[in-house]
């Protein structure tokens, strides 16, 4: 008897998410046009944010220590293009739709 009150609730709880699911596509699609801008905002003020944060540490850094320039540079290169990556990543999700 216990199994089949558990196979109701189960196909019970199957049909309400299919009948939700047209409702949260269409919410989806309505927002995405505000949601990209957001996105592309956020994303190009967070690069900017980290590329200048390691430029500054950089500097600071061979500041410090001029003899390890070339290490430096070279880490602080790989942590801009990172930080850069991600606000690529956002521009292409921001006009996915188009």
């Amino acid at each position: 008897m216990r199994n089949a009150w558990a196979a109701e609730d189960k196909r019970r709880k199957q049909k309400t998410m299919i009948d939700i699911l047209p409702v949260v596509a269409e919410a989806v699609t309505a927002a995405t046009g505000v949601s990209g801008s957001i996105t592309l905002g956020l994303a190009g003020m967070g690069a900017a944010i980290g590329i200048g944060m390691t430029g500054a540490k950089a500097a600071e850094a061979v500041g410090r220590n001029p003899g390890a320039f070339g290490k430096v540079l070279t880490i602080g290169i790989i942590a801009m293009a990172l930080s850069e990556a991600v606000a690529i990543y956002a521009l292409i999700m921001a006009f996915q739709k188009y």
